[in-house]
Order: structure tokens, then sequence, then C-alpha cells
């Protein structure tokens, strides 16, 4: 069974991986049936033979959660549509304290409402 997976490459603690086809019981760094392209995931940076990729799958080769992530995420010319993530994580801490502020404001606004419909219903009752 052939598989589409990472090949790692580079120095310790700075990987780069090359796009494969491999035959599934070969070890990683085994000899290819065909190379497909790299990723440098620190840069992401990233360069796929797109079609060929599409092609092997078609002919039955499993992409690995990796690889399937990589291709779907590809550009028609093969580099990565890479979106950074706009979520911030907060501590327990940080979670906390905003979560008491938001009550504390949800708790303000609603004082607020009351005394606007107390000050609403006070002049109506001081004309009758």
């Amino acid at each position: 069974m052939l598989k589409i997976r990472l090949k790692r490459m580079g120095a310790k603690k700075n990987p780069s991986y090359r796009v494969i086809v491999i035959n599934s019981t070969t070890k990683r760094e085994g000899r290819p049936v065909q190379e497909l392209g790299y990723y440098n995931p620190k840069t992401k940076v990233m360069q796929l033979d797109k079609t060929a990729a599409l092609d092997w799958v078609k002919k039955g080769a499993q992409p690995t959660e990796t690889v399937a992530y990589l291709i779907k995420n590809c550009n028609d010319d093969g580099t990565l549509n890479y979106q950074k993530k706009e979520v911030v994580k907060l501590s327990k801490k940080a979670q906390a304290k905003a979560q008491a502020e938001a009550e504390a404001k949800a708790k303000a606004e609603e004082e607020a409402k009351a005394a606007a419909a107390a000050a609403a219903e006070a002049p109506a009752e001081a004309e009758a």
C-alpha cells in the first residue's frame, strides 16, 4: 500500500520535510517512489505538486493527516495558504479575571436599564 507522507530532513531542532510517495512498509528515510515537494514548518514555506498528489490519491495512495492538511490548504501554484490564528490563549487566572469583568459589566448594564425604567415611570406617575 502506498502512502503520501513526510520525510524528515534538516538539522537537529531545525526540521524541514519532503512530501513523498512511499510504500507503507518502508522506513521513513527510505527511497521514495516519487517526491512531490517540500515543507518547512518553522517558516511555513511549502512547494507542492498538487496535481501529482491528487493523482496519487486517486490511484489509492493514503495521505497522512499532516499531508492531507497540506494538500487541502495548498494554493494552485503549490504554496501554502496559511492563516495565522487570531485566538489568543489566556491562562486560567486571566480567563477568570476576564469572566469576572464581563459579569460585572453585565450587572452594571442591568442596573442602568432598571434605573432608566424607574426614571421613565416616575414622571408618568407625577403627571397623573
